[in-house]
C-alpha cells in the first residue's frame, strides 16, 4: 500500500502500470477470440453419394486456404445428426437432408446454408404395375408391393416413411425392405423388388446405375402440390426430359418430383471466419453443380430445418466482408481478430483519456491539501516556544517537498499560491521567535 501511495503521482510508474493493464486485457481478449481451426471433420454419407462428392470438392477448396478437412462416410442423415450431437465424435459439420431432424433434440445445431436439391426418386418396375398400364403415379399404388424405403440411419428412410404414411400406407400394407441403394439395386435387377426410394441429387453417381437397369422407370408425383402443402420443407421440382440421362432418355418425359434441401449443418459455436470460408468455397462449387438448380439459387438461407447461423445470414445477404473480399483468408482472419480486440480496448480507454486532466487536477489538489493541513498545524503551534525547533524542521521539510512538485502551466497558480502560504507561515514563525 505504501508503494502505491509513493508512486501514484509518478508519471513513469503510472504509465508502466497502464501498459501492463493494456497487455493483460489484450492477452485476455486474444484468448477469448480464438482463430478458426485449421483442421475440421465433415460427415457425408455413402462413398458413392453426392454428399461425399460435395465433401470432396469442399475438401479440395479448403486445402487451398490452409484448412484440412477430413471426410467421414456414414449411413446418411440420421447417422450424421448423431455424430454432430456427440461431443466426442470429432465431427464438426455434416450434410443433413431437409425435413428429417427433430429440432428439439438438437438445440445446439445451426445451418450454414442449403446447398442443393435432393429429389425423392421413386424407381419402379413397369411389369409390377400391369394393372395400371405399367405406370406408377400415386404412392397408394404401392400397397402389396415389395418396396425398399432406405437403410437405417438414412434420410431416405425418414422421408419415405413420412410420404407413405401421408398416402395412407402403413408398413403392414406392403413388404418393407430397408436397404442401402446398391443393395436395393441388386435386388431390383433380380426382380425381387417392385419399387425403390432414393433421396439424392440428380448428379449422384448411384442414379446412373439405376437408369442403366432395363425395365424400370421413374415415378412422376402427380400429387406433388398436395405433398408440398403438407410438408413445407419440400419443394416441387420439374425434372426435364433426358436431364438424368440423355443417352437413356431418362426421364422419358418431364416429371414432377418432391425435393428436400441438402443442408450443411454445424455446431452453434462455429467460428464466424470459418463460416465465411465455407460459404465462399460453397459458392464456387455450386456455380455449375446441379442440373436442377436455378442460377444463384444455392447456397440458400431459406427452407432450412435448423436456424441459420447469424454470420451465414449476413454473408448470404451482403456477401463477404471487406477484409475477406480483398485479402487472403488467413491474413483477413488475423487482421479481423486483431480489430475485434483493439476496438473494445479503444471503447474502454478513449473515454478514460478525457478524464485524465480532471483526475490529474484532483490528485494535485489532494496533494496540496495535505500540505495545507501540515501548515495549519505549524501555524497553530507557532506561539509555543517548546515546539519552535520542530516547527522550523517541519516547515523546511514542507518547503523541500513543495519545491520538488512538478506541475503543468495550467496548474502553476495552485503551486505558487501554496509557496506563498508557506512563506507566510515562515514569516509568522520568525515573528514569534523575535518576540521570545
Amino acid at each position: 500500500m505504501d508503494f502505491i501511495r509513493k508512486n501514484i503521482y509518478n508519471p513513469l510508474a503510472v504509465g508502466i502500470a497502464f501498459l501492463i493493464l493494456v497487455a493483460i486485457l489484450f492477452s485476455t481478449l486474444w484468448v477469448l477470440v480464438p482463430p478458426p481451426p485449421r483442421s475440421i471433420e465433415l460427415a457425408t454419407g455413402f462413398s458413392t453419394g453426392l454428399y461425399q462428392k460435395f465433401g470432396e470438392k469442399l475438401q479440395s477448396e479448403l486445402a487451398e486456404q490452409g484448412v484440412s478437412m477430413k471426410l467421414r462416410t456414414t449411413g446418411g442423415t440420421g447417422d450424421n445428426l448423431a455424430l454432430l450431437a456427440d461431443e466426442n465424435s470429432g465431427v464438426d459439420f455434416a450434410m443433413i437432408q431437409g425435413g428429417v431432424a427433430d429440432l428439439s433434440k438438437y438445440p445446439n445445431l445451426v445451418s450454414i446454408a442449403g446447398v442443393f436439391y435432393e429429389p425423392v426418386w421413386v424407381w419402379y418396375r413397369e411389369s409390377s404395375f400391369k394393372n395400371e398400364a405399367g405406370k406408377l403415379s400415386l404412392l397408394a399404388q404401392l400397397k402389396g408391393k415389395r418396396v425398399s424405403i432406405g437403410n437405417e440411419g438414412s434420410g431416405t428412410l425418414t422421408l419415405a416413411s413420412q410420404l407413405l404414411e401421408a398416402s395412407g400406407l402403413s408398413t403392414n400394407d406392403f413388404h418393407v425392405e430397408k436397404l442401402k441403394p446398391l443393395d436395393a439395386l441388386e435386388k431390383f435387377k433380380k426382380g425381387e423388388l417392385d419399387a425403390v426410394f432414393i433421396v439424392s441429387a440428380a448428379e449422384a453417381p448411384i442414379l446412373k446405375k439405376f437408369y442403366e437397369t432395363p425395365g424400370i422407370r421413374l415415378m412422376s408425383f402427380e400429387q406433388a402440390d398436395a405433398y408440398v402443402h403438407l410438408f413445407p420443407f419440400l419443394s416441387k421440382v420439374t425434372v426435364p426430359r433426358g436431364v438424368v440421362s440423355i443417352a437413356y432418355d431418362l426421364p422419358r418425359q418431364d416429371i414432377q418430383v418432391l425435393a428436400a434441401t441438402a443442408t450443411l449443418v454445424g455446431k452453434d459455436d462455429v467460428s464466424p471466419a470459418l463460416v465465411t470460408l465455407l460459404l465462399g468455397d460453397t459458392y464456387d462449387i455450386l456455380k455449375t453443380y446441379s442440373y436442377l438448380q436455378k442460377p444463384g439459387e444455392f447456397p440458400s438461407g431459406t427452407g432450412l430445418d435448423f436456424p441459420l447461423h447469424v454470420d451465414a445470414e449476413i454473408y448470404l445477404k451482403d456477401g463477404p466482408s471487406f477484409l475477406h473480399r480483398h485479402l487472403p483468408f488467413w491474413t483477413a482472419v488475423w487482421i479481423g481478430r486483431f480489430a475485434k480486440i483493439v476496438i473494445p480496448l479503444l471503447v474502454i480507454f478513449i473515454p478514460l483519456f478525457t478524464y485524465i486532466p480532471a483526475a490529474k487536477n484532483f490528485f494535485l489538489r489532494l496533494k496540496l491539501s495535505r500540505v495545507y493541513e501540515e501548515l495549519k498545524i505549524i501555524e497553530r503551534n507557532a506561539s509555543i516556544p517548546e515546539l519552535r525547533e520542530k516547527n522550523y524542521k517541519d516547515l523546511a521539510d514542507i518547503e523541500k517537498r513543495v519545491g520538488n512538485i512538478k506541475v503543468s502551466m495550467l496548474d502553476a497558480k495552485e503551486l505558487y499560491d501554496l509557496k506563498g502560504h508557506v512563506g507566510e507561515v515562515r514569516g509568522r514563525l520568525n515573528l514569534h521567535s523575535e518576540l521570545v
